[in-house]
């Protein structure tokens, strides 16, 4: 295989053309193929810049046969950069079956750094930021929805979200009906792009904002959900003292369910209490 065969990750701007490094536009140049989310969108990054290299097609419908037939380039020393829509691929976008293909081959990845909504909505978020999760998109149908929203209700950390414009006033409608009127919301609408906006309040301070004004609720969004207060303090004594135990010789999750059957509590709040334990220590 030719030290050439490398699967370059590309990111690509959220909005803001400006926001492309030297390094991808270099890479996006030199490479024999770009496997991209819609040829479309990405002929129109690659004019911008007057990039000349040869596309095809990488999506969530093709993305099994499209793997097999770029490991084969691949192997046969060709180069490929992966790009999805807009920021880094497979953050909710294709490409994990390309790379996990490519890994188990033994061929050359190499990931550059470059914008990640996610990532840019939470840093200018105002929610804490040292520990958090991203959970992609929430389900499309309000009972699932709902469901996973209730999971998440115990969680102390900020939750981020990909949403869609179609979704995003029925998706605050159940955050306020499952996580309760006073959780704290932070919604991140248009990153890097003219009408880019971070608002912040309740769900209901948000649908609000959303109602005002129609085209509000039109483009790319990012919510942001704060977490639970904590509860540790509200946990026996004994308990978290056997939970401690317990953890020392099985997983957390396992340990949280038998201190909660034992005690009568929470599973989750004892699994939360373990997780800010074992982060402090």
């Amino acid at each position: 295989m030719s030290d050439d065969a490398t699967l370059y990750i590309v990111p690509t701007p959220i909005g803001n053309l400006d926001d492309i490094t030297a390094r991808a536009l270099q890479t996006l140049e030199s490479v024999d193929w770009i496997a991209a989310e819609d040829t479309r969108h990405t002929q129109r990054l690659l004019q911008h810049f007057g990039i000349k290299t040869r596309t095809m097609s990488l999506h969530e419908h093709n993305e099994d046969k499209r793997a097999t037939m770029l490991v084969h380039r691949l192997q046969s020393g060709e180069s490929v950069a992966l790009v999805s829509d807009a920021g880094t691929p497979l953050i909710s976008d294709p490409g994990f079956v390309l790379v996990r293909k490519c890994r188990e081959e033994h061929i050359k990845v190499v990931a550059l750094p470059g914008p990640c909504a996610a990532i840019t909505a939470l840093s200018g978020s105002g929610l804490p930021t040292d520990r958090f999760i991203f959970e992609g998109f929430l389900p499309s149908r309000s009972q699932a929805r709902s469901v996973a929203l209730k999971q998440l209700s115990d969680r102390t950390c900020t939750s981020v979200f990909y949403e869609a414009p179609r979704r995003i006033r029925d998706t605050l409608l159940d955050i306020q009906t499952v996580l309760g009127a006073s959780r704290a919301l932070v919604l991140a609408k248009e990153l890097s792009k003219s009408y880019e906006a971070f608002v912040s309040g309740t769900a209901k301070d948000i649908i609000d904002w959303l109602d005002a004004e129609p085209g509000r609720q039109k483009g790319e969004f990012v919510l942001m959900i704060g977490g639970a207060e904590r509860v540790e303090s509200d946990l026996p004594a004994p308990a978290l003292e056997l939970l401690a135990q317990l953890t020392a010789e099985l997983p957390l999750k396992k340990a949280a369910a038998i201190v909660a059957a034992h005690y009568k509590l929470k599973k989750n709040a004892l699994y939360q209490a373990g997780l800010e334990r074992n982060n402090a220590s």
